[in-house]
């Protein structure tokens, strides 16, 4: 019966599209899907930072939409914090079905259209699963690398070439799948000199071939057609990284690379600042690397050296609102400080506080679906470290604002407990109260609502140390 409705879908579509097709210029496209274990009734569409539209799913959690105006591109779906990029093009009828469990790794697209993004979607994965041979191969020597990374690259060429040969693919697709190539590529590059071992990176930078970066001559930092691709993105934050470190040893006398460096942390910000001239890749990158200088950096003088800084070359009178707020945040958050009474709802939709609940050593940490592997990670790590540590109270606060049945439903999916779980009565103003940035942040409590630690991590090297220091307190 599923696949009888399904079937009946498309060919709704294609119907839809053949009637448009005498009555415009094609200039739209269909999107529609199915989506198993979904979190909440709707997905959002939208077109680079801007949406489209929310739409509802139906009984069947299905839904059928129609973009008029079509400007061809990327855009992306949204559903339970999750999202993915999609090719559409005029005339593109494209239906895709997942299960929010395994959300890229189970998307199928079909209808006209279908194919390249199976292309593109393959590609991401293979991508991911690829990291995890580069960040081992990136402890072989400079020449080694370079031979491997470029195997790899001649690899994707070849599929590409031939899917090209076998389907009469757009210019549009030439130029996103070949930007994903070559981006990926370049990123393969960047990373090299921050995983290969050893702390002296000024010698590892030395150490590499004279055509290493040969292809930065042709990197173009404002590309307004790739700015909001996830591999283009992810390449400038390391690009950014590495000719930061290279400015940086032109002053530093110290050998041993610290990325906490206040210098290197402006040297990086100062060629943002000279490189960017795109308003939303710039803000992008000066926000991204300032609010994680201050989330990690203890020291006053150099938060406020960045922040300075940050303030003089970002033109976005919000942003810097918002960091400036995040920082004084950071500052009520010290060591010794109360911990903020923070209003909360329980699992059974009543309200409390965190004052209330907290009356024994406490660990407050967060998830939210956005983050879907880290909720899945954490709440594991979570029920390993509350069985060993059983003095320890675990406080796990969700801080989404799909609503407490959103919530409960990804709990109770994965078969978490559901003890000591919460979520935010005001979301909005509780994360940027207790400034969580990254999602992995978690606090250390004392019995006497202190702060012990307000930047720690469950997954840190030392953590189980730190709760030895936190019991014995």
């Amino acid at each position: 019966m599923k696949s009888y409705y399904y079937t009946l879908l498309i060919a709704i579509i294609l119907i839809g599209c053949k009637k448009d097709n005498t009555q415009s210029n094609g200039d739209y496209a269909f999107i529609g899907g199915e989506i198993i274990n979904a979190n909440n009734n709707f997905v959002v569409l939208s077109k680079s930072n801007s949406t489209i539209d929310t739409i509802k799913l139906d009984g069947n959690n299905r839904f059928i939409y129609k973009i008029n105006n079509l400007q061809a591109g990327l855009y992306s779906f949204k559903h339970g914090g999750e999202f993915q990029m999609i090719l559409l093009e005029p005339k593109d009828s494209i239906m895709f079905r997942l299960n929010t469990l395994e959300f890229d790794e189970s998307l199928v697209y079909t209808g006209e259209g279908a194919k390249k993004n199976n292309y593109l979607i393959d590609e991401f994965l293979k991508n991911e699963i690829e990291e995890k041979k580069i960040f081992k191969y990136c402890q072989l020597s400079a020449e080694a690398y370079q031979k491997q990374v470029d195997s790899l690259k001649k690899i994707k060429l070849k599929k590409l070439k031939k899917f090209k040969n076998k389907y009469d693919t757009s210019e549009l697709f030439n130029k996103i799948a070949q930007a994903n190539i070559e981006y990926n590529y370049y990123f393969n590059k960047e990373i090299y000199p921050f995983v290969h071992y050893g702390h002296n990176k000024n010698d590892i930078l030395d150490s590499l071939p004279k055509d290493f970066y040969s292809y930065r001559k042709n990197i173009n930092y404002n590309d307004t057609f790739l700015k909001d691709y996830f591999i283009y993105n992810t390449f400038l934050r390391w690009n950014f990284n590495n000719i930061a470190l290279t400015e940086h040893y032109k002053h530093s006398k110290d050998n041993h690379f610290k990325s906490s460096d206040v210098c290197y942390n402006l040297d990086r910000l100062a060629l943002i600042d000279s490189l960017v001239t795109d308003n939303q890749i710039k803000e992008d990158l000066l926000h991204h690397y300032t609010i994680s200088f201050l989330n990690k950096s203890k020291n006053e003088k150099n938060n406020n050296s960045i922040l300075k800084y940050y303030t003089s070359v970002s033109s976005n009178s919000k942003g810097k609102e918002m960091i400036t707020r995040y920082a004084n945040a950071l500052n009520n958050l010290k060591i010794g400080s109360s911990f903020p009474e923070i209003k909360l709802i329980d699992t059974n939709n009543s309200e409390t506080s965190v004052g209330a609940i907290i009356n024994s050593p406490t660990v407050i940490c967060f998830w939210s679906q956005t983050y879907y592997d880290h909720f899945k990670e954490s709440q594991h790590k979570i029920y390993e470290l509350s069985t060993k540590y059983p003095e320890v109270k675990f406080v796990v606060i969700n801080v989404d604002d799909y609503g407490l049945n959103s919530a409960l439903n990804a709990l109770k999916r994965n078969s978490f407990s559901l003890k000591n779980q919460y979520q935010f009565k005001n979301p909005e103003a509780s994360k940027e109260n207790l400034a969580i940035y990254p999602m992995t942040k978690a606090f250390l409590i004392d019995k006497n609502h202190k702060i012990v630690n307000s930047k720690t991590n469950i997954f840190a090297r030392n953590f189980e140390e730190q709760l030895l220091g936190l019991i014995n307190r």
